[in-house]
């Protein structure tokens, strides 16, 4: 989760000097005024624009990973359940094997010694 707001972070941080360069650059230009104050409109909806489609961008991606990731967990999660469950059954059937064998020499024993 760092990592994504790690590049949040970084492209508001972009698009934040982005901007702040184009306002001080129109800002210092020599034109007229109204002219100014349309170009840093049209600018600041440009910029809008852009930011709305890096956030989809990086949305659909984030999704996407987040997709591969759960198909991944659920895959190893799968994988680590059905390893347990065999050895399990190997083992539980290894057990039944020894109990039986102890069982039948212990009886065997014990008629030994009546």
């Amino acid at each position: 989760m760092s990592k994504k707001n790690n590049t949040a972070g970084v492209l508001a941080g972009l698009l934040a000097g982005a901007a702040a360069g184009v306002i001080l650059g129109m800002l210092y230009a020599p034109e007229e005024g109204k002219e100014t104050r349309k170009k840093i409109k049209d600018k600041a909806s440009d910029l809008k624009d852009q930011a709305k489609n890096k956030y989809g961008e990086v949305s659909e991606k984030m999704k996407d990973q987040y997709g591969n990731i759960s198909s991944t967990f659920k895959e190893t999660a799968s994988s680590v359940a059905h390893t347990v469950k065999d050895g399990y059954d190997k083992y539980k059937d290894q057990i039944v094997s020894k109990t039986a064998d102890v069982v039948k020499n212990v009886e065997s024993e014990l008629n030994d010694l009546k």
